[in-house]
């Protein structure tokens, strides 16, 4: 196996600490950059053309959230979707299938390229594993439960071609891959096609390139890799100074930016004196290749 090649340049974006940053989402239209503190209920976005920093307060758990191609955001909150408004916070539930389970709440989630969005769950109070599902919310606005027996719902990636949709649990250490249908939603025929050493951390969201290529952030780990599919090889790696590394996406002008949510919660008090940016979004400028711009929802 050749040397992975190492980046440790990363940049702050804005001097704001998350509890549990996710779900970030580059606003192309606005030249923005959009993400969730899960824990404290907010959606973030900063511009990068007027260095707005506009923090809505939603006054609910808010895993990820997806841009509509009519307007507004539709969300992941803690037990269910809903349509929020990106200025009040004012919250209008679309389907709440998981109301009844108390420890449960919705994770990470993302649109596929029919404008569908995908979000799944996981017991994040008893650390129950097995206890959460996939779940697809289509554009008539109907839910169906895509996946059971899911321990933590993370990271979702559809290939370039559209064939593929690649799916992290994160306790399993792997990322699999099903075969997708555009046209239809369904997936089928599951593979393991990287497996994570514990030693890395764990998997944690994820994004694709241009090039078909997988972008994975590690919780406890520090850092993103950039994995091939077909092979299951790491290529890259851009090492952060904080651990808890979440999720990331392509951004800026030219989609060659990669931004990186982290989280701080859980710390020790030694461990943020360590880290004392714990919980900021960074970026790494210029990563030699490029991503897509993020999906909207199509409903």
């Amino acid at each position: 196996m050749k040397a992975v090649e190492i980046r440790n340049d990363s940049k702050i974006v804005i001097d704001h600490p998350c509890m549990l940053g996710e779900g970030p989402l580059w606003d192309f239209e606005n030249h923005a950059i959009i993400w969730v503190d899960i824990e404290l209920g907010d959606i973030h976005r900063y511009s990068i053309a007027t260095n707005q920093h506009k923090i809505t307060k939603v006054g609910h758990l808010i895993s990820a959230v997806a841009l509509k191609s009519s307007g507004g955001i539709v969300a992941a909150l803690e037990n269910g979707f809903a349509q929020v408004d990106i200025e009040s916070g004012k919250i209008e539930y679309i389907c709440q299938p998981e109301i009844h389970l108390v420890n449960n709440r919705f994770n990470d989630g993302k649109c596929d390229p029919a404008g569908r969005f995908w979000a799944g769950s996981m017991d994040y109070k008893s650390g129950k594993g097995h206890a959460g599902s996939l779940y697809l919310l289509d554009t008539d606005y109907s839910v169906s439960c895509k996946l059971g027996d899911v321990s933590c719902s993370n990271g979702l990636a559809w290939s370039p071609d559209h064939s593929t949709m690649y799916f992290v649990d994160t306790p399993t250490q792997q990322v699999v891959a099903y075969n997708y249908s555009v046209r239809t939603g369904e997936i089928s025929h599951k593979r393991v096609i990287i497996t994570c050493s514990e030693a890395d951390g764990y998997p944690d969201g994820m994004t694709i390139d241009q090039g078909g290529m997988l972008w994975i952030a590690f919780w406890d780990g520090g850092k993103v890799v950039r994995y091939n599919p077909h092979t299951g090889e790491p290529i890259y790696e851009l090492h952060l100074p904080v651990s808890r590394v979440t999720s990331c996406t392509f951004g800026g002008n030219t989609l060659e930016d990669l931004y990186i949510t982290t989280a701080r919660t859980g710390l020790s008090e030694s461990a943020l004196k360590q880290q004392p940016h714990a919980g900021f979004l960074f970026v790494f400028e210029k990563v030699g290749v490029k991503g897509f711009e993020a999906e909207l929802f199509n409903g």
